[in-house]
């Protein structure tokens, strides 16, 4: 005999007349309480049964039980059963579970409800109003059990997307100190690329909403937590750094998960938006060169490379904004150090930090302005054709938005780098083909006039190294030669 239906229905009470459906849908309250009950009873048992251990707790959950709280776990997208979920205080339920349960299925499987009936506004607002439950579940970020911390990250992240109740998890996360380090210790040593990405929306969203939030976790690192571990590490964790973390999760993802890394640049981006965020990067031990060296290698080997169509920075135009931000914040911060030891010493000191790499990302840079180029034409054809159509023409006003932004961070990382060539750099770009008259005309094209003093600096050095280029582009570009 089959004692729990399945999947579970309502028509049979309902044929009693005892009107056992939940809301509008064919589950039974019946069913889903009986549930509840055993979930009861399994955090508390009367007596030992093979799957408990010695403290009589249950470490393993039967066949059947997991695959009746699998249904409810299915079942609880639904808006009427996790009302009825609520009703039922299942919260208060999942919360024993947390306490008591050894079993990590189980515990998975609670916070995944719990994460189900948080997309829904009014049962979000009243678990995030319960700090005991808040509490507890920012717990489970140290938990030892990746699909559980998977689970946990999905709950955080539909909170914060409420607006409601955002700042209620912000302020409990900024007052619990061990969420930064188990946050940082996920993204510098797990290998499960879905959690890490999980938890590099979680991170990412926290920074958006509050900049002082981020500002303390960018100074921290020097307060150690004791708690439970994750991937059975010592229970006293190491100090952490933000910006190790955040490259070492982006490294993990990078290949299998273009989406993750799109995650984490703009994590990295956002780091870059004060002051202490950009000095955090390049004042790392390494001097920043980890960080630079990643972001140089998508740049230059990975994204908007030349065997691919033009269409391509549609795609990649938000990981590619977010990526030369950063490098040009940067590229930035060390030129002005550069030029502050010069000051100090009254000797002019060669631009070290990383430009003996940046031949190739002058190229690189250049390419991508003439693929939006590209795309710039290709828009305009379809925005003849859909003139009629609204959706259409909003949809590509807001393509046109998101390249813009791509553009002006591209020229103005373009016409800084420019402005520090020397007569050898430019010898070597024009060497190595980053550099002619054809991508010296794109970057042009794009720089002025906004950029007219780095392209007049370039041009001068430029003249030094090939007279005829130099010749060349004075005649296609005659406001240059007005002012040589």
């Amino acid at each position: 005999m089959d004692r729990n239906p399945s999947p579970p229905s309502s028509e049979a009470e309902e044929e009693e007349g005892g009107g056992d459906a939940v809301g509008n849908t064919v589950y039974s309250k019946h069913w889903l309480f009986s549930i509840l009950t055993r979930l009861i009873e399994v955090i508390s048992p009367e007596k030992t049964e093979p799957t408990v251990s010695p403290e009589g707790i249950q470490t393993e959950l039967d066949e059947e039980m997991e695959n009746d709280i699998c249904k409810v776990w299915d079942m609880s997208m639904d808006e009427d059963v996790a009302l009825f979920l609520q009703e039922f205080n299942a919260p208060d339920i999942f919360m024993g579970v947390f306490a008591k349960s050894k079993c990590p299925r189980l515990t998975e499987i609670c916070v995944g409800i719990l994460g189900n009936m948080a997309c829904f506004q009014d049962i979000c607002m009243s678990i995030s109003k319960d700090e005991n439950l808040g509490q507890v579940l920012l717990q489970r970020l140290c938990d030892s059990d990746s699909p559980t911390l998977l689970e946990t990250s999905r709950l955080l992240l539909t909170c914060l997307s409420q607006p409601e109740v955002a700042n209620v998890w912000v302020e409990r996360i900024r007052e619990n100190p061990s969420v930064y380090d188990c946050v940082c210790f996920i993204m510098s040593s797990s290998t499960n690329v879905e959690l890490l990405v999980k938890v590099g929306e979680v991170v990412d969203k926290l920074f958006d909403l509050d900049e002082e939030l981020m500002l303390n976790w960018i100074k921290n690192g020097t307060c150690r937590s004791v708690g439970p571990s994750v991937d059975d590490s010592p229970e006293e964790l190491p100090d952490f750094k933000i910006v190790p973390c955040i490259l070492e999760a982006a490294k993990q993802v990078r290949s299998d998960n273009p989406e993750g890394l799109d995650v984490y640049m703009h994590i990295l981006q956002l780091l870059t938006t004060v002051d202490e965020g950009i000095q955090a990067i390049v004042q790392a031990p390494d001097g920043g060169k980890e960080t630079w060296s990643l972001l140089y290698d998508l740049v230059c080997h990975e994204l908007c490379q030349p065997d691919d169509p033009p269409i391509i920075v549609q795609e990649q135009k938000t990981v590619l904004a977010s990526i030369l931000s950063v490098l040009s914040a940067m590229f930035a911060s060390q030129t002005e150090q550069e030029y502050t030891k010069m000051r100090k010493s009254n000797v002019k000191l060669p631009f070290s930090s990383y430009f003996v790499l940046d031949m190739p990302l002058i190229g690189s840079l250049i390419r991508i302005l003439q693929y939006m180029e590209g795309c710039g034409k290709r828009s305009v054809d379809n925005s003849k054709e859909s003139e009629q159509q609204e959706t259409g023409r909003a949809d590509l006003n807001e393509e046109d938005f998101h390249l813009k932004i791509l553009k002006d961070i591209c020229c103005e990382l373009l016409s800084n780098m420019l402005q520090e060539l020397t007569k050898e750099n430019t010898l070597e770009a024009l060497h190595q083909g980053h550099l002619n008259e054809q991508t010296c005309s794109c970057a042009f094209q794009n720089l002025l006039p906004l950029y007219f003093a780095s392209v007049e600096s370039f041009l001068e050095v430029l003249r030094e190294a090939d007279q005829t280029l130099a010749d060349n582009l004075e005649k296609r570009f005659p406001s240059l030669k007005v002012h040589a």
